[in-house]
């Protein structure tokens, strides 16, 4: 379990075996419930296409404990495959992507108040805080990842932006 809490589902350690295993899984896309209790599966695929994958992250969604829509983040994990430097063939590396968006909002509200800004943790804005503070639990879970990439900004995940990463080893 997480700090924050959040709990790692079951389907997700079985959906990474059979990704990791070399079955037709290419990506998991995992998300925070709705209630804020666990990580869950929301989206696996069979289709090598990073592009669509991409767009399923940038056009994630979440609710906050107010159910209010916002942009929301996302972890993934895609099976990425690259060719290694001085020609010595493809490569393949398991990689994990938090997508935390700069824009997704953030855990603190703040009220002004007679001049002054008041902060409260009142749970009105969870999704960013929660989806940073709760990816070492599922990262743990996740056995056999080999890059790890923290995404904000779009260009973050950009296809060519991550092949780089990843084949450099981070």
């Amino acid at each position: 379990m997480a700090a924050s809490g959040v709990s790692v589902a079951p389907e997700c350690i079985q959906a990474f075996n059979e990704l990791k295993l070399g079955k037709s899984t290419k990506w998991i896309i995992f998300k925070i419930s709705d209630d804020w209790k666990q990580i869950e599966v929301e989206e696996t695929s069979t289709d090598p296409d990073y592009s669509k994958f991409r767009e399923k992250l940038l056009s994630a969604k979440s609710k906050n404990k107010k159910g209010e829509e916002g942009m929301g983040g996302r972890y993934a994990v895609f099976d990425v495959e690259y060719e290694a430097e001085g020609g010595e063939g493809k490569r393949s590396k398991i990689t994990f992507i938090a997508w935390v968006p700069d824009d997704a909002p953030q855990y603190v509200s703040t009220l002004k108040k007679g001049g002054w800004v008041i902060s409260c943790a009142d749970d009105a804005g969870k999704p960013r805080m929660m989806y940073s503070t709760s990816k070492d639990a599922l990262k743990r879970a996740l056995n056999g990842l080999a890059a790890d990439i923290q995404a904000n900004d779009p260009d973050d995940i950009e296809h060519d932006s991550v092949i780089s990463r990843v084949s450099k080893g981070r």
